[in-house]
């Protein structure tokens, strides 16, 4: 394979937050085994040599949780090493964190540094939506501990992305976010849909998030994105990164924005692998990386039954004049009747913004 991606979680679900909204903890409480604990050494071995066996040109090795950092530092400097034991000369390696910062001390900031990491830092934005939401085990906010450590990143030229989970509650104050990250010096920003509980009717919690109200917040952050465009000031924002790159005729890389769902490797602390992170569930099990090669995980793929459903759209949807852009959006966000959860509000703001992007797209 010349490019072999995968998302690797070292502490399983263990995480040092009481994130109200988690959807991990959540998804967890649907599988047998909530938490496999921290990867071992011979997993993690085992792990680095199948992957670079087959990585040709390109190799991501991707960490997120529960919190990825319980599982030390000591763990992640191994990685390295173990990478560099079996990296090709000519494969090139590249490094990512996704984390909740709380435990990103002054040994964390050189590791990630000297290793090249991209960091993504989860942070809802100011002090008051942040914390609402983002508690720790004794229920205090964890604003002002996350913002010190990722201005820290920044201050040493880490590469940050701010990882935004939008709620009922913030999406409605999306433009003091987006300008308090500009101001903070965040410029590449992500704005995740919140997730209501698996099998739950959506919408019935205070962080739920409402097709309405998710509408009105891309039609508000759009605004305020496409203004400082045309002043010079550019600001990386995933979703409209990759429909602008669609709109150019490019793939996105998103796999929300594909319509169909890719094997993401998703690799649990006891080495067996997932599709997808929203599908870490028994019944979604690939294998495990001890027992097999991954050639042989991507020749099994097109008969699991997973993929066979991940491709599926209503005919409405497919007859929708938004579809090239939005494709049906992710599969975690179908409801019973096989539509998207925001489906109107994707087609709300293409209504709304369709005239710009063509613009965008012709100049730049």
């Amino acid at each position: 394979m010349k490019y072999m991606q995968m998302m690797i979680k070292p502490a399983s679900s263990n995480c040092n937050l009481r994130c109200s909204y988690c959807f991990y903890e959540d998804e967890c409480k649907n599988r047998e085994i909530p938490s496999y604990g921290i990867m071992k050494e011979d997993t993690m071995e085992i792990l680095v040599k199948k992957a670079l066996e087959e990585a040709e040109d390109f190799c991501t090795f991707g960490f997120q949780g529960g919190e990825p950092t319980l599982a030390g530092l000591e763990f992640f400097e191994k990685f390295v090493e173990c990478v560099k034991k079996y990296k090709k000369k000519e494969t090139k390696v590249n490094f990512c964190l996704q984390t909740n910062g709380t435990l990103l001390d002054d040994n964390w900031v050189k590791f990630l540094k000297e290793n090249n990491f991209l960091v993504g830092i989860s942070l809802d934005g100011t002090k008051e939506i942040h914390d609402r939401n983002r508690q720790d085990a004794k229920k205090k906010g964890t604003f002002a501990l996350v913002l010190k450590n990722a201005k820290e990143l920044l201050r040493n030229k880490v590469e940050v992305n701010i990882l935004c989970v939008l709620t009922k509650q913030s999406a409605k104050k999306i433009a003091s976010i987006y300008r308090f990250l500009k101001k903070e010096g965040f410029y590449y920003q992500q704005y995740i849909p919140c997730l209501d509980p698996m099998g739950e009717e959506e919408g019935q919690y205070p962080w739920s998030l409402t097709p309405k109200v998710y509408a009105e917040a891309l039609k508000e952050l759009f605004d305020l994105w496409f203004e400082d465009i045309q002043k010079g000031e550019i600001v990386s924002i995933r979703e409209f990164d990759n429909w602008f790159s669609m709109l150019k005729g490019m793939p996105p890389e998103a796999c929300s924005q594909t319509g169909r769902c890719s094997m993401q490797n998703i690799v649990e602390a006891n080495g067996d692998i997932y599709p997808c992170d929203f599908y870490v569930l028994d019944n979604c099990r690939v294998a495990n990386v001890t027992d097999e090669n991954f050639r042989f995980f991507q020749g099994i793929l097109p008969d699991m039954e997973f993929f066979k459903e991940g491709v599926k759209r209503g005919e409405n949807c497919k007859a929708c004049k938004w579809y090239p852009l939005c494709r049906g959006g992710c599969r975690r966000n179908y409801t019973k009747e096989n539509k998207n959860y925001f489906c109107e509000a994707y087609q709300e703001f293409f209504e709304y913004s369709i005239v710009r992007w063509e613009w965008l797209a012709a100049r730049l």
